[in-house]
This record gives C-alpha cells, sequence and structure tokens, in this order.
C-alpha cells in the first residue's frame, strides 16, 4: 500500500512559502526538527518529486492541508 501523502506549506522569513507534498514519515521529521534545538541547520526534505535542503532557521511556519481531496465540480 503507498504512504499516505500530505501537502504542506511552508513559510519563511520574508515572506516566501514552499508548497509541497510529502509522505507522512516525511512530515513529522520535519516537525521534529523543527522543534529540536539541537538539530542540524539544514534539513534535506523528500518531497513526492524532489529533494529540498531546508534552512530551518528561517522556517517561520508549517501549514497542514487537512481538507479532504475531492474529485470533481
Amino acid at each position: 500500500m503507498a504512504e499516505e501523502v500530505r501537502r504542506i506549506d511552508i513559510g519563511f522569513q520574508g515572506g516566501q512559502v514552499l508548497p509541497a507534498r510529502v509522505g507522512a514519515d516525511e512530515y513529522e521529521s520535519l516537525r521534529k526538527a523543527l522543534g529540536d534545538e539541537r538539530a542540524d541547520r539544514w534539513f534535506e526534505l523528500k518531497t513526492q518529486d524532489s529533494e529540498v535542503a531546508i534552512d530551518l532557521a528561517q522556517v517561520v511556519y508549517v501549514r497542514l492541508d487537512t481538507e479532504a481531496h475531492r474529485v470533481g465540480f
């Protein structure tokens, strides 16, 4: 069975926002790294279609899309 994909937005100082589709485990790893003051400054986020190096010191927020996905109009 395929891993659940979560849609997130990562907001940075200065106003930039990075939308991404990540697995549930990757989302939890990012949240833990943000909450750990001893974590490395750089975090390698594996998204559904790429890898992104994120400077954790610049992250202002992470928004998790919880709306149910719908098909149609």
